[in-house]
This record gives C-alpha cells, structure tokens and sequence, in this order.
C-alpha cells in the first residue's frame, strides 16, 4: 500500500500570530526580529517581494525595505497557537510529528478507503483556520521529502495532492534547491556541472554523485528520484534537559563549581540548537556533604544562547551557595521548552553572535563537542554518574 503523508505548514507564523492580535498590521511589510544588529526571524509576503529573506541582518532588510515594520517578536504567544494546532491537530490525525513550531508531518495511510485522504486533511486544514484564525498550506503524497516540496510549490498554486504515479512529472522541473537537503554550497556545487534541476540530478548515476558530496550523495539522488522511506515520528513534547555531576571528593573551590557550570551549559544549550528548542526556564541544584538538596530557578526569554544561559546559572549558583559548605552534587535544568525552526535567540542575538554559534556548532557537530570550548567551560567532564540530555514526560 503506498502511504499518505501529509505536510502542514502554518503561513509566515510569527507574522500571522501578531495580525491575530493586531489588525493594523494586516497588509504591511512586516519584519519580526531584534534591533539594528539583529536579524529576521520572520517576515510578510508583502515584505518577500522585495527580497526580505529570514535570517537575513535587520540592517539588510530595512536597506531591501525601509518601509517595513519591525517588532521584536512574542515567543509565549507563538507557543501558546502552536499548541493549540497540535492539539487540534492530534485530535484527528493517527499518527503526527510536529517538526517544528508551526510545522507537522501526519501519516493518514489507510484513510483513502474509509473517506479520502485529500477531504479528511482539507477539513482538517479548515478547521485549523477557523479555530485559531491563522492560515496554513498542506500538501498530501506518498512521502514526507514529496510532501514538504509541495508545501512549499503550493504557497503559490493552493494545497496540492500529488500521487505516487505523479510524483517523478511533478520534482523534474523544480529546481534542486527545492529539495530539503540542498543547502547553497550543495546548490553551488552542482549547478557548477549543470545540475541545477531535479531531473538533471535524478538521472545522475547515485555513484557519481556519492563520490561528489560524500555520504549524503546517495540519500540525495534518492530524494531527486521521488524515495524517502523516512517514518513519522509519533510526537511526545520534551519538557526538560538537564545534567548533574557528582565530585569524587567534595569540594568548596567557586572557581572550579562556576568553571564546570560554564561547560555544563554550553553543552546543554549546544544540544538545545541541534534539536531547535529554546528554553524559558534555568533551574540550578546543589547537594551538600550532609546530602541537604537544594535549587533555585529562574524565568528568562526564550533562548539558547550559552551566554545568555551561562548569566542566568552563575548568578542563580551565587544565590543558592550561601553555606560555604563543601558540595558533592552541582546540577543544571532547562525546562518550559519550545520548538523552533531557527537555532538561536533571533531576536536579541546580533549577526555577529550568530555567525559566532553556527561556526561552533559546525565545528562540534563534525569533529565532537570537544572540538571547540570556551576556556572557563572547558573544564566539565561528563562522568558516568552524570544524567546528561534526561527526558522528563
């Protein structure tokens, strides 16, 4: 049996959340992000056509638009909607993986000989709109790389069905970038041979292509060929991560407890980036000689930026060590998690701390998160005792 995929992916969210709230807004160019130094995290289609791109620097954008509205952007409301589209969601479907804040893949194999695959996710699309108010594109296929590529096809030619007969006519003409895994260096490299379509690709010998970009060479040429196996993911939020380090000997040294919480966070946050989550709330816990347990949290604005995060659990770690007693047990908690699809704070962070945390993120994600530390942080090393990434239910 070929499978239904469905995308849902909900149109220009942030923009859309603030127009709910704001009917002024409606219209405009309209540009969510931080101040001058900053960057887009998201923009109108009215702001689109003059070649305003998320992630692009503010001071970029106002240049392609100087009309344009800027707002820095309210992360509790944009969870709070996203939530209710999961729920609504959820509710419906049989099987759902939201894979972002305001983007979701449902498995609806099956539905066909009971009601209509294409009916049952248009109601369900309609019924997303009139209850949240917020509008949204969804394409239906035989996959989840066919499906995201028609979401992003549909923007502009309505909500599509594409099925598993249609599927090699409708990837040939687009261009590869279209496809998920295209990134601009990929991109570049390609279009350097000619490859710029996805037929070209897909005629390409998987081989060939393998040897040109390495491993991701033969899931690639798949993907051009309409193949991608990939299951949804049922999802389950994640409420929390943490981890904790237990001291061989007890120890009183500041220096050494508030070096080992620098190299805590920075491995938590890194983990928050490469699975998009920021976090809202800092818990810091301590464990003295006795075993007396103690914590204290703190509530900040959606981030994961280490030098954010690093503030917050040095100054939560300077209130809570108030005995001078020796301690056994120093612990560090992100918790009150959302989903995104950036990777940092894109609202306060400038273009340069960005620019600073994607190059390291690289670096940790090729070569270990070793590879690159802050000197102050270098100094935690995970023990066997430690509960690094726990999952709270």
């Amino acid at each position: 049996m070929s499978r239904a995929i469905v995308h849902i992916d909900m149109n220009t969210f942030f923009v859309s959340c603030e127009r709910l709230t704001n009917s002024e807004l409606n219209g405009i160019p309209l540009i969510i992000g931080g101040g001058d130094r900053g960057v887009v995290a998201s923009c109108s289609y009215e702001a689109r056509k003059f070649g305003v791109r998320s992630a692009m620097p503010i001071h970029m954008a106002m240049k392609l638009c100087p009309q344009a509205k800027i707002m820095k952007g309210d992360m509790e409301l944009y969870s709070r909607l996203s939530h209710d589209i999961t729920e609504i969601i959820q509710e419906k479907a049989p099987v759902v993986e939201k894979a972002s804040i305001d983007e979701f893949y449902l498995d609806i194999t099956g539905m066909d000989k009971f009601y209509g695959s294409y009916r049952w996710t248009d109601e369900l699309a309609q019924r997303i709109t009139k209850e949240t108010g917020l509008p949204l594109t969804f394409a239906l296929s035989v996959n989840k790389t066919v499906s995201k590529i028609g979401t992003g096809e549909g923007k502009q030619k309505q909500n599509l069905e594409i099925p598993e007969h249609l599927v090699q006519s409708f990837l040939n003409p687009l261009s590869i970038r279209k496809i998920p895994m295209v990134g601009q260096k990929t991109f570049e490299l390609l279009s350097r041979i000619g490859i710029r379509t996805i037929q070209t690709l897909s005629e390409m010998p998987a081989e060939s292509l393998q040897q040109m970009i390495g491993k991701n060479g033969t899931e690639l040429w798949k993907k051009a060929n309409g193949i991608d196996n990939t299951p949804v993911e049922p999802y389950t939020e994640r409420k929390s991560i943490s981890t904790e380090h237990t001291f061989s000997q007890d120890t009183i040294d500041v220096l050494k407890l508030n070096r080992i919480l620098q190299g805590m966070v920075e491995k938590l946050a890194y983990q928050l980036r490469a699975e998009e989550w920021l976090t809202s709330t800092v818990t810091v816990k301590i464990r003295y000689a006795n075993f007396d347990t103690e914590t204290k949290q703190s509530r900040v604005p959606y981030t994961s930026a280490d030098h954010i995060l690093t503030h917050t659990v040095t100054d939560l770690f300077t209130k809570l060590y108030q005995r001078r007693m020796r301690l056994r047990l120093i612990g560090v908690r992100f918790s009150g998690l959302v989903r995104g699809t950036y990777q940092i704070d894109l609202f306060n962070d400038t273009e340069e701390m960005l620019a600073l945390y994607q190059a390291m993120d690289r670096m940790k994600t090729r070569y270990g998160f070793d590879a690159v530390m802050r000197c102050a942080g270098a100094s935690f090393k995970p023990n066997t005792k430690d509960e690094i990434l726990k999952r709270k239910k």
